[in-house]
Formats: structure tokens, sequence, C-alpha cells
């Protein structure tokens, strides 16, 4: 099964800008552990005007940016134009998941239930934080609450049913 849409690609970064002369490039990550880029070995620049998959060459960080180095560019002036744009990566090239982890693409959008199997409301955002993840849930009335994404909170994940049962712990919701 093939499908060329964008749900078939995770963000991973998003280029903020060039990293001296040789074509390499800052990238603010997008994902949760970037020591995954290490693993990488391609990823799909998104131009607007089309989607380039490139070559990894080579991976550093620094501060909170990766530097990457891509094998189809060697020069400053061939990729500054695309600064402000976002890299991808398809879901065969992303990095294995371990138990309990899961694709912020997969999470946005969810249905947010409480233990008692009353909707409490959809998954909006997730914030990455340095301790835990945050989830930002929008409630039926629109007020928004924050959700650590702790296993006390975060009961279960269904990701084919786009479902995430969660403990309302008692200071958490006012």
């Amino acid at each position: 099964m093939f499908s060329n849409g964008m749900e078939d690609v995770l963000q991973v970064g998003i280029i903020s800008s060039t990293h001296g002369i040789r074509g390499e490039v800052k990238v603010f990550p997008t994902t949760d552990d970037k020591n995954r880029f290490k693993k990488l070995k391609q990823v799909i620049l998104d131009t607007e005007k089309e989607k380039l998959t490139l070559s990894v060459e080579s991976v550093k960080f620094f501060k909170q940016f990766v530097i990457l180095k891509f094998k189809e560019f060697n020069n400053i002036n061939d990729i500054e134009c695309y600064k402000g744009k976002s890299l991808y990566v398809t879901r065969e090239n992303a990095v294995p998941l371990k138990k309990d982890e899961y694709f912020i693409a997969d999470l946005i959008g969810m249905k947010v239930m409480d233990e008692e199997g009353r909707r409490f409301g959809v998954l909006k955002e997730v914030l990455i934080t340095g301790a835990n993840d945050v989830y930002i849930i929008t409630c039926p009335d629109g007020s928004e609450v924050l959700l650590p994404a702790i296993k006390e909170c975060i009961l279960s994940v269904d990701t084919e049913e786009r479902v995430m049962k969660v403990h309302l712990m008692k200071g958490l919701i006012s």
C-alpha cells in the first residue's frame, strides 16, 4: 500500500540557518530525541515546491541544534534558500520506537477520554520539555488542559483507534 500523502512522513526538524560554507545546515529538531539523527540515512526536504530526498553525510550536535551535511549540497549558496523549511523522514526510515513511544504526528488530533470513558477533549499539541513531554488537550468548552506525559496520567494510547485514556490527577485540573 502506497500513499504519497504527508501522513506517511514524520517531521524531524526545521532548517534554521546555514552552518559554515560547505553546505551544512543548522537544524532545530522536532523529535523528542535528537540522537535519532545519528541513525538517519535519508531525509525529505519539503521546499514547498517539491520534496527532495537527501542523503545524510554527517551529523554533529551544537547546543540544542543538529548540524547536518547532505551529500547533495557542498556549498552554502546551494542550500541557503532552504532556511525555515521542514525535514521529514518516511515511516520506514524513522528510527524504531520503543514501547510507550509514539510519533507526535500520530498523537495530534487524538480523542482523549477520562478513566470512566467520558470524552475529555482532543490532543492539540505536544510540548517537548526537558523532563517529560506535555500534552495540550482542548476540552469541549474550548479551554485547554496541560497534562504531563507520564505513566500516572497517560493510562493508554491506542494509535489504531486514535484514543488516549488519561487519569486526571488532583491539582492538575482547575
